[in-house]
């Protein structure tokens, strides 16, 4: 085969972010992104610095297990419509609308809400801004599959991860300073009018039709199978159906797809992302306790770590182009966890902004890399007959043990110490990367395997 130039193989593939779906996705990524931090790390520093005890802090991380068990309430974001919104924006769009309207009035809640006074209330506002957002991402996911042909998604998953920089940087790094400027009242607030943002990309947007999967009919022989069955009539007949073609075939299709490897994979799934997920939780609460101030961790956390993760996504959509994904999942699977031994480091150094730096850069970087690998890694997992389903089985695994764990982290922290948690926190990568290995000799992550 003849090699392309240069010239031939970029500007094809430039052009590719001029088309509206891709464009969209910029926007969208910015309203999934923007609630993570209001309910995850910009969260523990506004009760840090507000004197809640680092044990509460730990355990009111635990309302972003929304974003864990989503998967739970995905099949009716896959199947089921909203009434009357539904039939004007469609089944993709009216899921995402309603979702960014929870999350805007739940963070307003959270604005008007003081948690010294109410913080059984601060808690109940989280986490109705943690269950709109995980529902925002089912849906936003469900929609990206479908808006685009194979040959976009990666586009589609680059200015996705971009948009969602960019909230994580209005979220972190704007929420610290408004906070620091004038209150967390405020700060919140603000907040809640930048989720306008999605609201109007999901009103300006076309809903997608997307094509069935080739495995589709296959899982769905088990609805026609029990309709022709079944003595059952009416109501019950028909809830019966959809909750085998919602609920049970998302499931049968993966193992059905993915044979003797699925079990490893979806282990896998579960443990890449603990070690970063249990040090997130207590990130902030480290940096204010180490000395430095909001604005240092708004300028360096926050800023400077947002365009050092966009660096890392953007090497590891160029290394994953040379490499694989194979390769590049046990790489980055080894780097998560060892760069938090850089945390480490800053603990025993103190309050040095070089060394703040220099641990941001590590950490960002490398998380920029595990985030490009590891969405096309999940993408290629999906079918589009399930893409809400599957998709969310997929990130809520990724996440849950890690938020689960994270309730633990002010106990831990407050028990070993900084330089002792942070060590832990690196030896929860190790399943990662043997199951990393393990895969390669299971079923290349490259391409799924049938049986």
């Amino acid at each position: 085969m003849t090699e392309s130039s240069p010239q031939e193989t970029l500007y094809p593939g430039w052009r590719v972010y001029l088309n509206p779906r891709v464009i969209g996705m910029l926007f969208l990524g910015f309203s999934a992104g923007l609630p993570l931090l209001l309910v995850g790390g910009t969260f523990t520093a506004w009760l840090r610095d507000l004197g809640i005890e680092l044990a509460a802090i730990g355990f009111l991380s635990w309302v972003g297990m929304a974003h864990s068990i989503k998967v739970l309430w995905a099949p009716l974001v896959d199947r089921l419509p909203l009434p009357g919104l539904s039939r004007v924006l469609g089944r993709r769009r009216s899921w995402m609308l309603a979702a960014q309207v929870a999350v805007a009035v739940s963070l307003l809640g959270m604005a008007l809400t003081d948690p010294r006074e109410q913080l059984w209330l601060i808690a109940v506002w989280a986490v109705v801004a943690a269950f709109g957002s995980a529902t925002q991402d089912v849906a936003i996911d469900a929609y990206r599959v479908e808006a685009a042909p194979d040959t976009h998604q990666a586009a589609m998953a680059a200015t996705y991860v971009t948009g969602y920089r960019v909230a994580i940087l209005a979220a972190g790094a704007g929420a610290l300073h408004v906070a620091a400027v004038g209150s967390w009242s405020l700060s919140y607030g603000a907040m809640a009018a930048l989720m306008a943002v999605g609201m109007v990309t999901t009103l300006i947007s076309r809903e997608p039709v997307a094509e069935v999967d080739r495995f589709a009919p296959e899982s769905e022989e088990r609805v026609i199978q029990y309709l022709a069955d079944t003595q059952h009539t009416g109501l019950r007949q028909r809830v019966t159906a959809w909750f085998i073609g919602a609920v049970i075939c998302p499931f049968t299709d993966f193992f059905l797809r993915y044979g003797r490897a699925a079990i490893a994979i979806l282990l896998f799934v579960a443990t890449f992302r603990i070690s970063d997920i249990f040090m997130g939780v207590m990130a902030n609460p480290f940096y204010l306790d180490l000395g430095f101030t909001k604005e240092q961790i708004a300028n360096i956390a926050a800023a400077f770590g947002l365009a050092m993760t966009l660096v890392g996504a953007a090497v590891g959509g160029l290394m994953v182009a040379r490499f694989g994904i194979a390769r590049m999942l046990i790489g980055t699977a080894f780097m998560a966890p060892a760069t938090n031994l850089t945390f480490a480091w800053l603990a025993g150094l103190g309050p040095e902004t070089i060394g703040l730096v220099a641990a941001i850069v590590a950490d960002n970087v490398t998380g920029g890399l595990s985030i490009s690998v590891f969405i096309a890694y999940l993408s290629s997992l999906t079918n589009t007959r399930y893409t809400a389903t599957q998709y969310a089985l997929f990130s809520s695994l990724m996440t849950l043990p890690g938020q689960f764990l994270g309730g633990f982290t002010g106990v831990v922290a407050e028990n070993v110490g900084w330089i002792g948690f942070f060590l832990i926190t690196a030896g929860l990568g190790i399943p990662a990367i043997l199951l990393a290995v393990a895969l390669l000799w299971l079923a290349h992550p490259d391409r799924p395997t049938t049986p």
